[in-house]
């Protein structure tokens, strides 16, 4: 076997290993299923790895107790407390993955390679003095007029 063989074989094997340590990442970040509940148990939320709402549990007794606005607050409370906990879990499975010194939390949120910068949203000064609302934008000078 020539040396060159023996080389594209050894780049074959690292490929197949890293191809099924990507396919057992993706099988661990889809079992992942994280629940929170409410402090007073009537609401339960339980999410997925990206933090995808999968489930919702609202005990009966809930709707005497909150009104519509408290018990949408109570759901993002706990959706968010499961999320949490997913992200961590999945920045956990993610993290021997990851090439060394790369934040899985990051990764997972998106803002993996943005500076402190480019997170912060760049606030447009509102021109109160300019509206197009009574603009005309043709000349119907330069119109013929129908008859």
């Amino acid at each position: 076997m020539s040396e060159h063989r023996a080389q594209v074989d050894e780049l074959l094997a690292d490929y197949h290993r890293s191809r099924e340590q990507l396919a057992c990442v993706h099988r661990e970040l889809a079992s992942i299923s994280e629940s929170a509940t409410s402090d007073d148990g009537l609401v339960t939320a339980t999410v997925g790895a990206r933090g995808t709402l999968t489930g919702l549990v609202i005990a009966e007794e809930t709707y005497e107790r909150y009104r519509p606005a408290e018990l949408a607050a109570q759901i993002v409370r706990v959706t968010g407390a499961a999320t949490v906990r997913a992200l961590a879990g999945a920045g956990e499975v993610l993290a021997p993955a990851l090439p060394a010194g790369t934040d899985p939390q990051a990764l997972l949120l998106g803002t993996a390679d943005l500076g402190a910068a480019e997170l912060t949203a760049e606030q447009v000064p509102e021109d109160d003095d300019e509206s197009f609302e009574d603009q005309r934008w043709l000349d119907e000078a330069e119109w013929p007029r129908s008859r």
